[in-house]
C-alpha cells in the first residue's frame, strides 16, 4: 500500500506537532512536509511532491487563502484541505471556489481528520450538501445575481446528460448513487464527470458542486 504524502501547513508549531502526532500515526499517511507561512509552501511542495496539502486559512504573512489559489493553480497539484476555526465563513468558500477539495474544523475529532484526507487523496467529496448550502448561503448577498448569471452561462457549455450529472454531483452523491439514480454504469458517471471538470475548467467535484448551487439548478431540482 502506498502511503499518503501529507504536507502540514499551520503558523501554530503546536497545532502542527499535533496534527503530525494524530495523522503521522496512521499506516497509510506519511508526514513529508511542514510549513509555518504560505509563503513557504511552494517550495515545499516541490520539494517533497506531497499527495495531500492541510493548509491553516488564517496565517500572517501569505495566508491559505492565497497559497491555495498558487497552488491550485498549477499543474498536478496536491489536493488541499483547508483548515478553520469556523464553520461558515467566506474565505472557506473562496478557497472552496479557488480548488480546495474541502475543509475540516479544527477541534474536528482526529479520526475524522485523517477520513478527510483519506477521501480527498481517493477523490472522494468531502463536503457534505448540508454544508456547501451553508457557505453559499452565508456568502450570498448583492453580487448573488450577477454570480448566478455568471454560473448560467458557464454551465450552457454542458449537454443535457452532463447538467443531469452535475446536478447530482451538487447534491453530494458518490458515483455510484448517480450511476444509480441516471441508470448509467459507474465507469460512464466517471467520463461524464472528466468531460464537465474539463468542460468548466474546474479542479474539483466541490466547484461542481459549488456551481450548481451559485446557477440555482438545485432548486429548479426540488432538492
Amino acid at each position: 500500500m502506498t502511503a499518503i504524502r501529507l504536507v502540514l501547513v499551520d503558523d501554530d508549531p503546536l497545532v502542527r506537532a499535533g496534527l503530525a502526532l494524530m495523522l503521522g500515526g496512521a499506516e497509510d499517511v506519511e508526514i513529508v512536509g511542514e510549513a509555518a507561512d504560505g509563503a513557504e509552501v511552494g517550495e515545499l511542495v516541490d520539494r517533497t511532491r506531497p499527495d495531500v496539502v492541510l493548509m491553516d486559512i488564517r496565517m500572517p504573512n501569505v495566508d491559505g487563502l492565497t497559497a491555495t489559489e498558487r497552488l491550485r493553480a498549477r499543474k498536478e497539484a496536491p489536493q488541499v484541505v483547508v483548515l478553520t476555526t469556523f464553520h461558515a465563513d467566506d474565505q472557506v468558500l473562496r478557497a472552496l471556489r479557488a480548488g480546495a477539495a474541502g475543509f475540516v474544523l479544527k477541534d474536528t475529532p482526529p479520526a475524522e481528520i485523517l477520513d478527510a484526507v483519506r477521501r480527498v487523496a481517493a477523490g472522494d467529496p468531502v463536503l457534505s450538501p448540508t454544508v456547501t448550502r451553508q457557505l453559499i448561503a452565508h456568502a450570498a448577498g448583492s453580487s448573488a445575481d450577477a454570480r448566478k448569471s455568471e454560473a448560467r452561462s458557464r454551465i450552457a457549455v454542458l449537454n443535457e446528460r452532463e447538467r443531469e450529472v452535475a446536478v447530482a454531483v451538487g447534491r453530494g452523491g458518490s458515483n455510484a448513487d448517480i450511476a444509480a439514480e441516471l441508470f448509467m454504469s459507474v465507469a460512464t458517471v466517471k467520463t461524464h464527470v472528466s468531460r464537465i471538470l474539463a468542460k468548466l475548467d474546474l479542479n474539483n467535484r466541490v466547484q461542481v458542486a459549488l456551481l450548481t448551487y451559485d446557477a440555482g439548478l438545485l432548486e429548479e431540482d426540488g432538492h
